[in-house]
């Protein structure tokens, strides 16, 4: 075809003549590819590329995408049989060594999902059909093209990939069928334990350990501990397709998930906080579904927080320092536990998760003895346990990872209890246990809080003006500007391209929401619609970025309060 003589033509010749293959080009079955943007050199980023293949030569049953959840997982189903391809086939390996002037590049790149589904921009169903996006390193030696290889990559080894994945006939109808309903089910019990009055799931026969501690994959079946319900707890739903399944229901309220050491208290809460995003088919956690806004709360010693009222755990600190409209560049660990939740709050979530370990210590309670030392009026810090019923009674629920502070039995309304990896609801011999605690009244109240945008910049010192530079160091880091974002500490994180997508969507925020006056509870709800209207396209328009992958708003707003430069004025009324 015209794209292979093309390539055929420019072999050999300087690298700029790579941009005689900018634009689209038609292959004989029909679809096309086309390059987006050529990279300047053999060193720089790779060149952006996507196919296009219309609906009447893809031909996939209008029923595998007849709605936003079946398309998602329509879409994430082909990018996972596009990426093993890719991967099987060596196409990912670039050339190297030999020097300088030997040959580089040629490796065809595309976003790996993880073991969750998430609606990305790998690839996506479009009006016209579906489309793939990947990058290329165009090869070179030294600095003259390799026109041949890259014609061998393009239409050769392309071609291949593209009828393997991206057309219905060629795939595992059964298998893709599987995947589609398999995440339509787990949004479905998602909603329905949600209008149950519930904020978690867990189905029967689950497997919550994971196989490292730096892998998401299952445990094998053969080895792990499969979930069962306490009897007491046990529920039913009825899914679209999987029919009846039963599980260890958690109510709204305040629920403790206790026993000893290693016996996967800390496993249940882990399982339970990734429950807010769908997974693949055999990933042992189809049946774990959570509130879709819980947020994992924990002490953050170092952080930076500005303009939060935590006046509700924190006052009478040391010479006067007001804590309604609370700044530091170095949280301790209890105020920036405090900020975490009252800064979840603000952006509308609904259930804490919390684990003990990861908590402060003095932050969580304050036990008797120490109380009769040190007087209250001495004490700034109005522990965690003092305030649960009251964020209870407005519809905050707390699911707690609790192994050695008993005083929590006294607040629980359900206490779950982990040996040997089984659970077994404990909370009538939990509530022989329970002590009297005073009613410490209402929570406080909730401080919206507007980011200034003038605050808010990715250029880096020396650089040109106007010119910003936003990127990603894995999924804990976002480089922005001369600044780090640093988010090791946002658990709820699935996937480095909702990182890349999260430090976009900052700009975009910046310069279409912020106005020094809308609170940041609202510029999360604008960029919401923004993404439901116009996909995660409106983060870059006509770019074509295939590695964006959607956060939810609550690791976008974490970024935004963990950005070091960034102020906030406090809105009344």
């Amino acid at each position: 075809n015209d794209l292979y003589q093309t390539l055929r033509r420019i072999d050999g010749a300087g690298y700029k003549a790579y941009h005689d293959t900018l634009g689209g080009w038609t292959f004989p079955e029909g679809w096309s590819v086309h390059m987006d943007k050529i990279q300047s050199d053999p060193f720089a980023p790779p060149s952006r590329c996507h196919v296009q293949v219309p609906q009447s030569l893809a031909n996939f049953p209008p029923s595998l995408f007849n709605n936003k959840v079946r398309c998602v997982a329509l879409c994430d189903y082909l990018s996972r049989v596009m990426c093993g391809l890719v991967k099987r086939g060596g196409l990912d390996q670039a050339a190297a060594g030999q020097g300088w002037s030997g040959p580089k590049g040629g490796d065809l790149q595309m976003d790996t999902p993880t073991q969750q589904v998430l609606e990305r921009t790998s690839v996506m169903m479009t009006s016209s059909g579906i489309e793939a996006r990947f990058t290329v390193a165009l090869p070179a030696a030294g600095r003259s093209i390799l026109g041949q290889k890259a014609a061998q990559i393009l239409t050769e080894a392309l071609p291949t990939v593209v009828k393997q994945a991206l057309l219905y006939q060629s795939l595992d109808a059964k298998a893709v069928l599987r995947h589609v309903d398999c995440v339509e089910d787990q949004d479905s019990l998602r909603r329905q334990v949600t209008e149950a009055g519930l904020v978690a799931f867990v189905g029967d026969g689950s497997i919550l350990p994971r196989a490292s501690g730096n892998s998401d994959a299952p445990m094998d079946a053969q080895q792990a501990i499969k979930f069962q319900s306490p009897p007491s707890l046990q529920r039913q739903f009825a899914l679209p397709h999987r029919g009846t399944v039963t599980g260890m229901a958690i109510p709204q309220g305040i629920t403790l998930i206790v026993g000893g050491g290693f016996h996967g208290k800390s496993t249940l809460l882990q399982a339970l906080q990734l429950g807010v995003y769908n997974v693949i088919p055999g990933d042992g956690r189809e049946l774990v579904v959570t509130d879709a806004s819980a947020v994992t709360i924990r002490a953050e010693d170092g952080r930076s927080v500005e303009s939060v009222d935590i006046s509700p755990f924190i006052n009478n600190l040391p010479f006067g320092k007001q804590t309604t409209d609370f700044s530091t560049p170095d949280a301790s660990g209890s105020t920036s536990q405090a900020a975490n939740i009252l800064e979840a709050l603000e952006m509308g979530a609904k259930t804490m998760l919390i684990d003990e370990d990861t908590a402060a210590t003095n932050f969580m309670v304050r036990d008797k003895r120490m109380m009769q030392l040190v007087a209250s009026h001495k004490e700034p810090i109005t522990p965690y346990i003092a305030k649960v019923r009251q964020l209870s009674r407005d519809g905050v629920s707390s699911i707690m990872v609790i192994g050695g502070c008993g005083d929590y039995f006294d607040v629980a309304d359900l206490v779950i209890m982990q040996e040997n990896y089984a659970a077994s609801d404990v909370t009538q011999q939990a509530s022989l246990l329970k002590q009297p605690l005073p009613d410490e009244g209402s929570f406080g109240k909730l401080a919206k809080r507007a980011p200034q945008s003038d605050t808010i910049n990715a250029a880096r010192e020396g650089d040109r003006p106007g010119h910003e530079k936003v990127a990603i160091n894995g999924k804990h880091m976002i480089r922005f500007g001369d600044l780090e974002i640093g988010l090791e500490s946002v658990h709820q994180l699935a996937d480095k391209s909702q990182t890349r997508a999260i430090g976009d969507a900052l700009i975009l925020a910046r310069d279409s929401y912020m106005d020094g006056r809308t609170p940041l509870s609202e510029v999360l709800d604008k960029l919401e619609r923004r993404f439901d209207e116009q996909g995660l396209d409106a983060l870059m328009p006509g770019r074509f970025i295939g590695n964006y992958a959607r956060p939810r708003r609550y690791e976008m707003g974490m970024a935004i309060n963990r950005l070091r430069s960034i102020k906030f004025k406090q809105v009344r009324g």
